[in-house]
């Protein structure tokens, strides 16, 4: 995607690619491209200033994750209330969490911790494979599945119209893009009602769910009132 105007003598301006658009020499290399991307995700949801190297650490004490999950389970509720027809499930559950004067690696903290894992499991239904434990974030003895659980946190909170991390926003891209084709092939226009009738697959339906600013630039410099909503800022 080229950005900026061709005009007399102008060149075109290329903006460097983002981390998790480069070939990567090693899925370690991957996995702090993920981190990275990660610490940029929340902190533009709650108005942080984590760095990428030291994210997990800044999480250890847990209360960052609660509040996120209580915050899904807010902007999850709005968006049942303004499509009572979705079939997506809805997390309700309050995480209780310690906020003030938690040390990482202390009892409070590994309940914290512990508090939203357990949320992942029963409101979410998080499968296993993407699950961590309490000691891969606070010992860091599994970064890889911290930041797989996280990602797919952040992929359920898309889905009621918070903001995505980058790489969810691509793989929604990319999930559209798949939509059209299928739905071209059988006559549907882009973003039109279905006109073959009942050989459609369902998946061949307006594309009202993917946010606008999901599609566009591919960037995450845009906000909606659902995102405005949901940015929340404080720290442990």
């Amino acid at each position: 995607r080229v950005w900026g105007t061709r005009g007399a003598g102008s060149p075109i301006t290329v903006p460097p690619p983002h981390p998790l658009i480069r070939p990567f020499r090693s899925s370690e290399e991957y996995l702090e491209a993920m981190k990275e991307d990660l610490a940029e995700w929340f902190n533009a949801l709650y108005d942080l200033d984590m760095a990428a190297d030291t994210f997990l650490e800044a999480l250890a004490t847990g209360c960052d994750l609660c509040q996120h999950a209580n915050n899904v389970n807010r902007v999850a509720l709005e968006f049942q209330q303004r499509h009572p027809e979705a079939a997506a499930r809805i997390p309700r559950n309050e995480v209780i969490f310690q906020a003030r004067n938690v040390a990482p690696g202390s009892f409070v903290a590994r309940d914290n911790v512990s508090n939203f894992i357990r949320w992942c499991r029963q409101d979410l239904g998080i499968q296993d494979v993407l699950m961590f434990e309490t000691n891969d974030l606070v010992l860091k003895k599994n970064e890889k599945n911290v930041i797989l659980c996280l990602l797919e946190v952040a992929r359920r909170g898309s889905k009621f119209g918070m903001l995505a991390p980058m790489l969810i926003q691509m793989e929604e891209e990319i999930e559209e893009e798949l939509r059209d084709q299928t739905c071209g092939v059988l006559g549907a226009p882009r973003g039109g009602q279905v006109l073959v009738g009942p050989t459609a697959p369902t998946g061949c339906t307006p594309h009202a769910s993917v946010s606008p600013q999901l599609r566009g630039s591919g960037q995450s410099s845009g906000w909606n009132d659902e995102q405005k909503r949901g940015k929340k800022k404080g720290k442990c």
